[in-house]
């Protein structure tokens, strides 16, 4: 049995600045060698190389993030050559008939923001916002989809809450802060992409869970929907919502007597979970687009049926009503992790890091490509 999914869906993969470009001096690289990428998989330089293998994998469109740190390497100073750089690689997309859907904002800063307090300054915004509206002016005529920022929730929760992310905070006072500018963000951008570029459709990405049982709560009170509730006003301020679905908690996970199977990482498989918050953001009317989704696979022996088996509650999602109109696979190459570093592997496409970086598609990626020719998974 073949399940189509709509005309004109978007079918791609993702990425993000810091974690794949390599050579990038920014709050991260600054912060230890543990959070210093380096090299990383040195996209910077190979992105034709790793277009061309999304290419092959019938992608129509791809997910990137623009390293702020690059643009604006010191305060109101924008660096034009690393902005043709960037024009170079949506070109590059759109040469190969890729919709580039562009991130601004992927966790990392400069280090002049940084150094002033972050997010915590009372500026933050403004900064931003000069940096965003220099980005629509030059690349409006190239990009239709825009990310403000990517899972805020992720970043407050690691970097100002628990404190394992720069700038390694532990406070809730200081979430609670974030978390408003972050807000006020979001809306300014908004307003300032549509004046510059009406035609844009603008969004943020959001880090949904599924949570089972007498977890639900966190879902309907607290975690799915706080940044989503805070922005209020979703008619002026989402043209769509961007999903990132990768974990379903429920009791028994967390007490770690569940059998489900699980990622490298520990992550329990819930293809179900994608339906169940898929239908929970549908409240909204919105557009969704799944931004990431995917699985730490070094032997890619799980990546296959992930594929599968999400796709399947993604199509009775949108049979039971819910606008997706893409996804997204996270992530088109193996990456640096974060804080994991780069033993975690989310590629379709494998990085030999022992041997000059060379890419490898992985098994994975030759399914992964069939059902994008075919815009259709089969059962």
């Amino acid at each position: 049995m073949s399940l189509r999914f709509p005309k004109n869906f978007y079918w791609g993969a993702a990425t993000s600045a810091y974690q794949v470009e390599g050579r990038i001096k920014n709050d991260w690289s600054s912060a230890g060698e543990k959070y210093d990428a380096g090299i990383a998989c040195d996209h910077y330089n190979r992105f034709e190389e790793d277009f061309d293998l999304a290419r092959k994998m019938n992608n129509n469109a791809h997910r990137f993030s623009i390293e702020w740190a690059r643009i604006e390497p010191i305060e109101g100073k924008f660096n034009q050559a690393e902005i043709e750089h960037y024009r170079q690689v949506i070109q590059a997309l759109k040469k190969r008939n890729l919709e580039p859907f562009v991130t601004l904002w992927h966790f990392t800063l400069p280090k002049w923001f940084a150094d002033k307090g972050g997010w915590l300054d009372l500026g933050a915004s403004q900064y931003f916002q000069r940096y965003a509206e220099r980005m629509v002016n030059e690349f409006k005529d190239l990009v239709k989809f825009w990310v403000t920022m990517n899972e805020p929730d992720i970043y407050l929760a690691h970097s100002y809450f628990k404190g394992y992310w720069p700038p390694f905070s532990k406070s809730f006072f200081r979430t609670q802060q974030v978390l408003k500018t972050l807000v006020n963000t979001h809306k300014n951008i908004h307003r300032a992409v549509h004046k510059i570029s009406p035609d844009s459709f603008v969004g943020i990405t959001k880090f949904n869970t599924q949570y089972k049982g007498v977890l639900k709560f966190f879902s309907d009170y607290y975690w799915n929907h706080q940044i989503l509730q805070a922005i209020k006003d979703h008619k002026r301020f989402f043209d769509f919502i961007g999903l990132d679905y990768y974990i379903s908690h429920s009791l028994f996970e967390i007490l770690k007597i569940s059998r489900r199977e699980k990622t490298d990482m520990g992550w329990e498989i819930r293809p179900e979970g994608i339906y169940n918050v898929l239908k929970d953001l549908e409240r909204y009317k919105k557009p969704i687009f799944i931004t990431e989704n995917g699985l730490a696979d070094a032997k890619d022996g799980k990546r296959v049926k992930f594929i599968i088996d999400h796709l399947k509650w993604v199509h009775k999602a949108i049979e039971d009503g819910v606008d997706v109109r893409g996804y997204f696979h996270w992530s088109l190459i193996d990456n640096f992790e974060w804080d994991k570093g780069f033993e975690p592997r989310f590629g379709l496409v494998e990085i030999d890091y022992k041997n000059n970086l060379k890419r490898n598609p992985r098994p994975s990626s030759k399914v992964y490509a069939e059902i994008c020719k075919n815009n259709a998974v089969n059962t």
